[in-house]
């Protein structure tokens, strides 16, 4: 494990992406019921408890169920949250299990769901997980590492159209073609080093060397993380599954970092603010009407104050909404 920096009594030092913000969207939802119960809620994505961190603080009524895929971000949150005791529960899943997690707890609604879509500052940091790709790294990016799919698996078995297909939809690489027949002739491919200099080699040469936006092999490792984790099928079986669970005056607030995880969840949020009645009808009858409200005029940025002092949040978009009627 990494050594990450520590305050004086121990905690690890992370700073959560629009954290303020957050805790003023999903706190309204998190005081005490009339019966006196706590108010639960789900962090989908604890990483190192950042945001849990916050929230608990914020709302001394509330109860954390913390899930994350990596054992590693659980040992460091189940530390970082312990002066909060049995407030909080632990369990290592991926997000996209949040109902069966919930079912095995016995919960059948929560007061808040927060999904924070970025990579932990423990992931970043740890070079042996291979999500560094600017530097030498195993080709790996496995969140779980109990899975066995890795990114050396898809860099140095995947057909050249099955590259292309997955630097072309998920990363959005315009040279995905000569990118993924390049990948394939250099094989094997043993680390992210020479990955890198195979995509760097792929361009034209007025982009190799010259001028560009980020490292010429970001948008490659971006596909390659998300084709690993399943990600963009997890956040699809996620939406729906939080925004069911959601008990009324519930809040699911969810961060993404790029584009494509935006779109999914900017349509589900759109789908389900919106009255679904026929068109023409003078009045929309009540089991036509939305259940949701928006939190948020389109997706909240980061200041530049707070992109300058943390460059993870330069990318974050943010969205929230409310359930206002039963399901």
């Amino acid at each position: 494990m990494p050594t990450l920096a520590t305050t004086s009594d121990g905690r690890v030092l992370h700073t959560p992406v629009l954290c303020e913000r957050i805790v003023e969207l999903l706190s309204p939802a998190l005081t005490a019921p009339a019966d006196d119960t706590a108010a639960v809620l789900v962090d989908c994505t604890l990483g190192m408890g950042g945001h849990a961190t916050e929230l608990l603080s914020a709302n001394p009524q509330a109860q954390l169920i913390g899930i994350d895929r990596d054992s590693a971000a659980l040992e460091i949150a189940a530390q970082q949250l312990a002066p909060f005791g049995d407030r909080v529960r632990l369990v290592q899943a991926g997000f996209a299990e949040l109902a069966t997690v919930l079912s095995d707890l016995g919960i059948r609604q929560v007061a808040a769901v927060l999904a924070d879509l970025g990579l932990s500052s423990l992931q970043i940091a740890d070079q042996t997980r291979g999500f560094a790709y600017a530097s030498i790294a195993p080709l790996d990016m496995r969140m779980d590492t109990r899975q066995t799919l890795s990114a050396a698996e898809i860099v140095n078995t995947w057909s050249a159209a099955e590259l292309a297909r997955i630097f072309t939809s998920f990363g959005e690489e315009r040279f995905a073609t000569r990118i993924a027949a390049a990948t394939v002739a250099a094989r094997p491919i043993t680390d992210s080093a020479q990955l890198a200099m195979v995509v760097r080699e792929s361009l034209p040469a007025a982009l190799r060397y010259g001028e560009q936006t980020g490292h010429p092999a970001k948008r490659v490792a971006q596909a390659l993380r998300i084709a690993v984790n399943g990600e963009l099928e997890q956040l699809s079986a996620l939406l729906p599954s939080a925004l069911a669970r959601l008990q009324v005056g519930g809040r699911l607030a969810v961060l993404s970092y790029h584009s494509l995880e935006d779109r999914l969840v900017k349509r589900a949020f759109t789908q389900e603010t919106t009255d679904n009645a026929p068109a023409g009808l003078p009045v929309v009858p009540q089991h036509y009407q939305a259940k949701f409200r928006l939190l948020t005029k389109g997706a909240e940025r980061p200041t530049a104050t707070e992109s300058a002092n943390n460059p993870r949040a330069k990318s974050a978009r943010l969205r929230a909404v409310q359930r206002i009627k039963e399901a």
